[in-house]
């Protein structure tokens, strides 16, 4: 089994032959819940590619470990970029489309508040939205064994998404009645992949247009028609394996 990962501000200057401390929740969470012990491998990620690997050299209390480091390594961003715009989901449903997507190796997601989204992220309830949004990418990210963790961007409306659309080298609408299936796309070998996942009403007319006038054509997935939250997960896999990502 792979050794388990845990998040650190910075591993800045660190070097084979140090020992890191790890305390505070990530402490917490190795020495109480997952009962590390002196001698278990474990690796530090600072979450931005970066990444302590050691063993465990000492446990104090209940939320404090120290790790001799043995190796540092360094992850170089993957290309090409995959950016999925994820609709907001009704309930906990956008939770469950961040994580899976981290699982499979999103680079980046985008909130987008569509015309025809039940959720709307309001004042108090957008910022605590987000913030659940990035720790669960967080979460994800470690239960992953990622170095790197995919941003979460603030919300977007239909205007800045068309923005980021026109600046993608690959720019795509998911949508059943696309008549290219994504699975047949030409897609570019390095840049950015930005794909769009509609709400569970689908994309409006009026935010087809403007998508389609910054270069993003419709395309399909499959026969079956995919729910928000799952839609994401599945096209990132398909162009992780397209773009040899995956290999």
């Amino acid at each position: 089994m792979t050794a388990p990962v845990f998040l650190v501000g910075s591993l800045a200057g660190v070097r084979p032959g140090d020992t890191l401390t790890l305390d505070g929740p990530e402490g917490r969470h190795a020495v109480s819940v997952r009962r590390l012990r002196t001698g278990e491998e474990v690796v530090l990620t600072d979450g931005g590619g970066a990444g302590a690997y050691g063993t465990v050299a000492g446990v104090e209390g209940k939320d404090r470990l120290t790790v001799a480091v043995t190796d540092v390594r360094s992850e170089a961003p993957r290309t090409p970029r995959i950016t999925v715009v994820q609709a907001l989901p009704k309930g906990d449903r956008g939770e469950l489309a961040v994580e899976t997507m981290t699982e499979t190796g999103v680079d980046a997601v985008v909130p987008w508040a569509a015309a025809r989204c039940v959720t709307q992220w309001k004042g108090e309830r957008a910022a605590k939205s987000l913030a659940k949004w990035r720790a669960t990418a967080r979460e994800a990210g470690k239960q992953s064994r990622r170095l790197t963790f995919p941003e979460v961007a603030d919300p977007m409306t239909t205007k800045q998404v068309a923005a980021l659309l026109a600046e993608a080298d690959f720019a795509a609408v998911l949508h059943e009645e696309g008549s290219t299936p994504l699975a047949t796309a030409g897609l570019p070998e390095s840049g950015s992949i930005v794909l769009v996942v509609g709400p569970e009403g689908g994309v409006s007319p009026e935010e087809l247009a403007a998508f389609a006038a910054a270069g993003a054509r419709p395309y399909r997935l499959g026969r079956s028609v995919l729910r928000t939250s799952t839609a994401g997960t599945a096209a990132t896999a398909l162009l992780l394996g397209r773009t040899g990502r995956w290999s």
